[in-house]
C-alpha cells in the first residue's frame, strides 16, 4: 500500500551546526546534525549525511518529499552584511576583503547551492528540482521552539547572536498561529556580548560560552556596574543598546577593541593559559548581566500577553543558568526551551513553519500516558539507532571481547553496579539525541556520589578542564528529593540548587573556605560529583515514558545504593562531536579511561579489550593507574 503521508525536509547549513529534520504530516521522523555523521565539531556544510540519515529512516527518497524549508533568507543576511560594511567604511575594508567574496561566491548563491546538493544526495546527479521555501531566522527559531511545546498557546522568546537582522525576538503562539511581535536588531546583540566575554576569557566563539557559564561561579560580579556604565545601556523592557566602541565585530576581525581591553585591564586571556581570578569575575559579571537581560525580556514577554507559559529557543536559550532563574524568579508559571535550541534546531522550526503557516495544518497538543500535556520532540532521541545484529556484526569485525546482558533489568543490575564501584561507564543505547546535551543515549556514567568523580572524569576521561562542572541525572519521580526545581528539565537546559538538606558545610564547616578555583575541591552535597561551588546543578530529569532503558538504569542504581542520581556528560572527548555509531564510540571508549562500555545488550571490559591501533596522530589513552 503506498505511503500517503505528506514529507515536509527542514534544512539549517553554511553558517553554524548544519542538520536536517524530517517531517511526516507534522511529526518529527528524524533529525540529526551534519557533525554526527563528518565528525567535525560545528560542522557547518550542507548536511548530506544528516539528510540521506532522516530519508532513510523514513524509508523514502527525496522525491517523496512536498517541500524543502530552509532556516533563514540569505539574501536578507547579505543585505544585512552589506549595509553595515557601508556604514562602517573604509575601517572595515579588511573583513570585507575576507568575508565578501565568500559570500558573492557561495553564500549568495544559497538556493542554487541548496539545489545542488539535494540533487547530489542519494547519488544523484541533477539539480533538485522541488519547492524549497525560506524563512527567517528568527521565526525559525520561534516555530522550534512554540509548535513542539506542551503548550496550547505560550509566549515565545528567541535570543542569539544574529539572524539576518533580528538579534531576540518576543512572539505569541496560539494554536497553529505564530506572530512576532517585537525584535532586538543588529548590532545590539545579547549572544554577541557574552561571545565576546567568550572571546576575551581565552574560549573559542561559538562553542565556548558554556564554558564561561561553568567558570562563574568561581567568580564575583566585579565588573557588573562597569558593565552597564560602558558597555550596555540597558531598559526596562530588557532591549539594550552596545557602545560599538568596545566591540570589533561589526568592521574588524575580532570580537574585542582595544577600549574593551583597556577598561578591563589588558589583552584577552591567551588560550589554553592559566586562569585568573579576573578571568573567573568576568565570567561571573557577563553571566550576572546576562541573567538581568534575560529576566527583563521575559517580564515584557508576560507583559505583551497575558499568557502563564513561555517557550525559548536561539543559542542563549542554552543558558541553563538563566533559564533556572527565569523559572524561579520570572512572572512565567511555565517554562520549555526547544532542547536543538541553537541553530541546529532551526532546520526543525523551518520546516513546522511551512507545515503549519504555508500548508494551513492544525496544530494538537501531545498527551503523555498519563493524559497530561508532553512536547513533541520524543525525548530528543530523533538521531540514528543500531539494532543488535548491527551491533553484534560490528563486535565480531572489530575483535572485541564483550558479552551479552540484554537490555532490560540484568543489563541495568550489572551497570548499576560497576557504577556503583566507581566505574565510568560509556552508555551507548537506542536512537541518538538530536541538540547539543547527551541525555541517556550517548552518555558517559558515573557515580554523582563521588568527590573524585569530577576531577576523574574532566582529566582522564574528556580530557577538558577541571573547572568544568557535570550534569545530573535523576529519576524524574524524585527530582524533587535532591534539587529544588518546581516541575521537570528533560533536556537538561534548567540549573537548580540542590536541596538544602542535601549540602554540606563548604569547607569541612571550619570557616576556611578556599578562593577562586580551588573551591572545585570542596565537597558541598551527598552528590559531590553533580554540585557546582554555588550548589547549583544543571539537571536531567528522566521520565520511563520517554527513556525507559535510562529510567531501569537510573531505578536500579537507586536500589543498590539509595541514590537516584548518576553523573551524565556527553559521549566524545574535548573537541569532538558527540559519537554517533558504534565505530565512534568503541574509538572514544578506547582512547580514554572510560572502563566499560555499554552497546545496546553487550558490555565491554576496557582491560580485556585487545590492543588499540589507529593512525599515528590520535589522542592516546591515559594509562590506567
Amino acid at each position: 500500500m503506498p505511503d500517503s503521508s505528506r514529507y515536509l525536509l527542514g534544512l539549517s547549513a553554511y553558517y553554524h551546526d548544519a542538520a536536517a529534520c524530517l517531517l511526516a504530516d507534522g511529526e518529527i521522523v528524524a533529525a540529526a546534525s551534519e557533525e554526527r555523521f563528518t565528525r567535525r565539531k560545528g560542522d557547518a556544510s550542507f548536511p548530506a549525511r544528516a539528510v540521506e540519515y532522516c530519508l532513510r529512516e523514513a524509508g523514502i527518497t527525496l522525491a517523496d518529499v512536498e517541500r524543502v524549508a530552509f532556516y533563514d533568507k540569505p539574501l536578507l543576511k547579505f543585505e544585512r552584511i552589506l549595509e553595515t560594511y557601508l556604514a562602517v567604511a573604509p575601517r572595515g575594508f579588511a573583513s570585507f576583503l575576507k568575508a565578501g567574496p565568500l559570500w558573492v561566491k557561495e553564500k549568495l548563491f544559497t538556493d542554487r547551492e541548496l539545489r545542488r546538493a539535494l540533487g547530489r544526495v542519494g547519488g544523484g546527479d541533477a539539480e533538485y528540482e522541488g519547492e524549497v521555501r525560506y524563512a527567517e531566522h528568527h521565526e525559525s527559531h520561534a516555530a522550534s521552539a512554540f509548535y513542539p511545546s506542551p503548550f496550547g498557546e505560550a509566549a515565545v522568546l528567541t535570543v542569539d547572536g544574529v539572524g539576518e537582522w533580528a538579534t531576540a525576538s518576543i512572539g505569541v503562539g496560539r494554536g497553529a498561529e505564530l506572530e512576532i511581535l517585537r525584535e532586538l536588531r543588529w548590532p545590539d546583540s545579547l549572544g554577541l556580548l557574552y561571545s565576546a566575554f567568550t572571546y576575551y576569557t581565552g574560549f573559542r566563539v561559538n562553542s565556548g560560552e558554556y564554558k564561561v557559564m561553568g567558570l562563574a561561579p568561581y567568580g564575583e560580579p566585579r565588573y557588573v556596574d562597569r558593565i552597564f556604565e560602558h558597555l550596555v545601556d540597558l531598559r526596562e523592557d530588557g532591549s539594550f543598546t552596545l557602545d560599538q566602541r568596545y566591540f570589533d565585530y561589526v568592521a574588524g576581525l575580532t570580537m574585542t577593541s582595544d577600549a574593551f581591553h583597556e577598561l578591563f585591564g589588558g589583552p584577552p586571556r591567551a588560550p589554553e593559559s592559566r586562569l585568573t581570578q579576573r578571568d573567573m569575575d568576568l565570567a561571573r559579571s557577563v553571566q550576572a548581566v546576562c541573567e538581568e537581560v534575560m529576566l527583563r525580556m521575559t517580564r515584557t514577554a508576560h507583559r505583551e500577553t497575558g499568557l502563564d507559559a513561555l517557550c525559548m529557543a536561539g543559542g542563549v536559550a542554552l543558558n541553563a543558568v538563566a533559564n533556572g532563574r527565569i523559572l524561579r524568579e520570572g512572572p512565567f508559571a511555565r517554562l520549555w526551551v526547544q532542547p536543538a535550541a541553537g541553530d541546529a534546531g532551526g532546520a526543525l522550526g523551518a520546516a513546522q513553519l511551512v507545515w503549519h503557516r504555508e500548508l494551513g495544518a492544525s496544530r494538537t497538543v501531545r498527551r503523555g500516558r498519563d493524559g497530561a500535556p508532553r512536547d513533541a520532540m520524543r525525548g530528543a532521541l530523533l538521531g540514528p539507532s543500531f539494532g543488535e545484529d548491527e551491533l553484534h556484526a560490528f563486535l565480531d569485525d572489530t575483535g572485541a571481547r564483550y558479552e551479552r546482558v540484554g537490555s532490560g533489568e540484568e543489563r541495568a543490575t550489572r551497570v548499576a553496579a560497576l557504577l556503583a564501584e566507581g566505574r565510568v561507564v560509556g552508555w551507548f543505547d537506542g536512537r541518538m539525541e538530536f541538540g547539543p546535551r547527551a541525555l541517556g543515549a550517548r552518555s558517559i556514567l558515573g557515580d554523582a556520589r563521588s568527590p573524585r568523580m569530577q576531577a576523574e572524569m574532566n582529566l582522564r576521561i574528556k580530557f577538558r578542564e577541571g573547572f568544568r562542572p557535570f550534569a545530573p541525572a535523576v529519576l524524574r519521580e524524585r527530582a524533587a528529593d535532591w534539587f529544588e526545581l518546581d516541575g521537570e528539565s528533560p533536556y537538561m537546559l534548567i540549573v537548580a540548587p540542590v536541596k538544602r538538606e542535601r549540602r554540606l558545610a563548604a569547607g569541612g564547616g571550619q570557616g576556611d573556605e578556599p578562593w577562586g578555583i580551588d573551591r572545585l575541591n570542596v565537597p558541598r552535597s551527598e552528590i559531590p560529583a553533580v554540585t557546582h561551588v554555588d550548589w547549583s546543578a544543571r539537571v536531567q530529569t528522566v521520565s520511563e515514558e520517554t527513556s525507559p532503558a535510562f529510567h531501569a538504569l537510573l531505578s536500579a542504581f537507586e536500589r543498590l545504593t539509595g541514590c537516584p542520581v548518576l553523573v551524565n556528560t556527553s559521549f566524545n572527548v574535548r573537541g569532538e562531536p558527540i559519537v554517533c555509531t558504534p565505530a565512534d564510540a568503541y574509538r572514544c571508549f578506547m582512547r580514554t579511561n572510560i572502563t566499560h562500555l555499554v552497546l545496546g545488550p553487550f558490555l565491554l571490559d576496557r582491560a580485556a579489550q585487545p590492543p588499540w591501533r589507529e593512525d599515528a596522530g590520535a589522542r592516546p589513552a591515559i594509562p590506567l593507574d
